[in-house]
Parts: C-alpha cells; sequence; structure tokens
C-alpha cells in the first residue's frame, strides 16, 4: 500500500524514519520543510497538499498535535478526505478528543473512506527505536490490514474494543499520568521551599506508594532542572482538558480533573508551554523564590 504521513513532529519523525527504513512507499508532509527533507534523507517522498496526498495514497497518516489540527487538514475547506477514495483508510495518530472521534467515523463513513482511530503511548525515543504503543479503537478486520504497517514501528498493538473505545482510554491513561506529574512537582517545590534534602526525596518516594512509572521517566531529569520537551506542557494541558471536557459531557463531577488541568493552564500562561510537562514546577518555584533541584554534589 501507498502510505502518506502528515505530521512529522516528536511521534512522527520515528514512524517516518521506521517504515522508511523497512520498505514502505511512504509520502511526508510537515509545516515545517526541515523535517520533509530529513524524512527524504531516510527514504520517505516529499508530499506536497494534504489534498494530493489524499489522492495518491491508499492509506492517509495523520500525527498532528489538536483535535482541531486534524479537522483542518482532513475536513476543511481544501480537506484531505474529499479526495481520498472509497475504500482507503485515514490513520488517526493524534491524541484528540472524544467528540473528535465520533465525528471523524461520522464524515469517513459518509465518504467511503475507513477510519482508523489508533493513538499511542510512550515517547519520541520509543518512536524513534520502533516502539510505540498502539491502541486501536474498531474492527479486527481493519486492524488485520494495518498490521503490516503499524508493525514496522510499533512494539505493542492493543486493540482494546469498538470504535470510540481506543481514544477514552488513552484520555484516561493520559489524565492519570499528568495528574501524577502535577502531583511529584507540586511535592518537590513544597519539600524544597521547606529546605527537604532533595537527594533522597525521589528515592523515598519511590520506596513505598508513590512510586509512579512518570516518576521514573521525569523525577530524577525535573531535580536535573531538564525540562526537555519529550512531551510539552502544552500538549499535556491539551490531553487533560479534552478529559476534563468528556467528563464533564457524561455528567460526572471533574473537580481533580479541572484541577489539574488549571495547573498546567496556569504553567502555560507563565511561559512554559513550548518545555516539558514537569516545566510546571516552574509556575511554583516562580510564586515561593525557592528552585527544587538536586545539591550540587548530587
Amino acid at each position: 500500500m501507498r502510505i502518506g504521513l502528515i505530521g512529522l513532529g516528536g511521534m512522527g519523525r520515528g514512524l517516518a524514519k521506521n517504515m522508511a527504513a523497512k520498505g514502505v512507499e511512504l509520502t511526508v508532509s510537515d509545516l515545517d520543510q526541515s523535517r520533509v527533507d530529513q524524512a527524504v534523507d531516510l527514504g520517505a517522498m516529499a508530499g506536497e497538499t494534504p489534498v494530493q496526498m489524499a489522492r495518491d495514497c491508499d492509506v492517509l497518516m495523520v500525527c498532528v498535535t489538536t483535535a482541531e489540527a486534524v479537522q483542518e487538514i482532513v475536513l476543511g475547506p481544501d480537506g484531505a478526505l474529499a479526495a481520498m477514495s472509497a475504500g482507503d483508510i485515514l490513520v488517526d495518530h493524534t491524541t484528540v478528543s472524544a467528540a473528535h472521534v465520533e465525528t471523524m467515523h461520522a464524515a469517513c463513513a459518509e465518504a467511503g473512506v475507513h477510519y482508523a482511530e489508533a493513538p499511542m503511548t510512550r515517547t519520541p525515543a520509543h518512536a524513534d527505536r520502533g516502539e510505540v504503543n498502539i491502541l486501536f479503537g474498531g474492527e479486527e478486520s481493519l486492524l488485520e490490514r494495518l498490521r503490516p504497517i503499524f508493525e514496522t514501528y510499533a512494539e505493542n498493538l492493543f486493540h482494546v474494543g469498538p470504535a470510540g473505545h481506543a481514544i477514552r482510554l488513552k484520555l484516561i491513561h493520559n489524565y492519570i499520568a499528568f495528574a501524577n506529574v502535577a502531583s511529584f512537582c507540586e511535592g518537590f517545590a513544597l519539600a524544597a521551599r521547606e529546605g527537604l534534602d532533595m537527594s533522597k526525596v525521589i528515592g523515598i518516594i519511590s520506596a513505598a506508594g508513590g512510586k509512579s512509572g512518570m516518576m521514573d521517566l521525569y523525577g530524577e531529569a525535573t531535580l536535573l532542572r531538564d525540562f526537555t520537551p519529550h512531551m510539552s506542557l502544552s500538549n499535556a494541558q491539551k490531553d487533560v482538558r479534552y478529559y476534563a471536557e468528556w467528563l464533564e459531557s457524561m455528567d460526572m463531577p471533574g473537580f481533580m480533573a479541572r484541577s489539574v488541568h488549571q495547573t498546567y493552564a496556569l504553567a502555560s500562561i507563565m511561559g512554559h508551554g513550548a518545555e516539558g510537562c514537569t516545566a510546571i514546577i516552574k509556575a511554583y518555584e516562580e510564586l515561593t523564590g525557592v528552585e527544587a533541584k538536586l545539591p550540587d554534589d548530587g
């Protein structure tokens, strides 16, 4: 199959690298031409417009930042969907909202196009190594058609249920993960404010119930002042917002979700949106005047 990939950001770069390396006939596009050039150097072909890519490809993948961006690319006045043929597949790797998935399913079904809901977990480093997790929602037959492609860049494929279930599980996962980041950053800031020995904080917390995957990934890096945007703060804010909106649409209280979202929103307003998700600690630090970091001797 001829594959098109729109979006060569943190995750998309790794997808393109691994597909090209394994012989997939791949066309790519991104707003940043330098990213396209890098993918071409690895064996991909440069695409022109989303419409042209949709016309020329059997499978069009979108891996961008927001549901709004996906809809502009696919459903907008010059959207890709109108150029796709019946039987083509649109793969949505973007972390989007639950409402977005329903909109896309309906629009694609009307056009005779298969919508493949396939959000991913793990980090850009995993994408670079071809080790992402894919959560798939939809019919088994569609997953089997896509499996050979997914296996070029995924370590695990999880068929989580019918259409709509994959993004819902992804949003729950991301909310729990980013709530955990918010809680340990707040705790780190308080520990620094009170003059605790920061060299002992992570080890003691991780020796008991406070241990978590996100602290394992980002805890020490936070105290080493490394805010590389493997997952940007603005993307974390977006994901928690989608979760909170979905929760409230189900007539469930969202006190915790709104508090977590506002924590990220505050840090973003204070200028840290482009940094890594743990840069929310900087909001606490700017309020207290104390920096949470390991001592110079480690």
